[in-house]
């Protein structure tokens, strides 16, 4: 019975360890290596993005999609009024339109920039909350961009629900894009969502 209670306790010991340690992912490592593993994407595909745009983007989606939250992005990119209107349809269709043109502009803007190097703001000390903020300096050969990243706990995992670029939010320049586009349709989801084009408008 002894023995079989030891069994037991160190069973429940190494379960905590384990659950710790899935409950304290640094977002900032985390972040930094996604980061640093698409600059070596970029480096050693400079020249696809010319001869082969969709190759290109495919190897940035597979860094970059898992770790975007990209329904809740789209429901702040929507604003409440219209996400309350649309259909649950409707609200599916979005997230993939708007998840394939975010990809485009962020894949487009990457290929911009040659001679990338990214370099993460690692705070002395931190605390795990719910939702913080991810600093960045993206270096080029002529000057660099600061980048914020915005992330939030999901599950045992962190998510970007927002970005930064040299001082363009994202989320805010989508979300009055995406209200002056319903407006022109007259609130028509349908139009709207088939009308939706992306550019951010970075320039070097």
């Amino acid at each position: 019975m002894l023995s079989i209670l030891k069994n037991y306790f160190l069973f429940i010991f190494i379960l905590s360890l384990s659950l710790d340690g899935k409950a304290e992912i640094n977002p900032h490592e985390f972040i930094d290596s996604k980061a640093q593993e698409m600059v070596q994407v970029l480096k050693e595909n400079s020249e696809l993005f010319y001869t082969d745009r969709d190759a290109y983007e495919d190897k940035i989606k597979v860094i970059f999609e898992p770790i975007i939250d990209f329904r809740r992005v789209s429901a702040l990119v929507m604003g409440k009024k219209y996400y309350v209107a649309a259909t649950k349809e409707q609200r599916a269709q979005f997230i993939e339109v708007f998840k394939n043109s975010l990809l485009d502009t962020y894949s487009e803007t990457l290929a911009q920039w040659q001679d990338q190097k990214i370099v993460t703001d690692f705070p002395e000390s931190l605390e795990f909350k719910k939702q913080l903020n991810v600093k960045q300096n993206l270096f080029t050969s002529s000057t660099f961009y600061p980048i914020k990243y915005t992330v939030r706990r999901d599950g045992d995992e962190w998510k970007i629900i927002n970005i930064v670029v040299n001082g363009v939010n994202l989320g805010l320049t989508f979300r009055n894009q995406f209200r002056a586009l319903a407006d022109s349709h007259d609130g028509d989801m349908n139009q709207t969502i088939a009308s939706w084009v992306s550019d951010a408008g970075f320039d070097e």
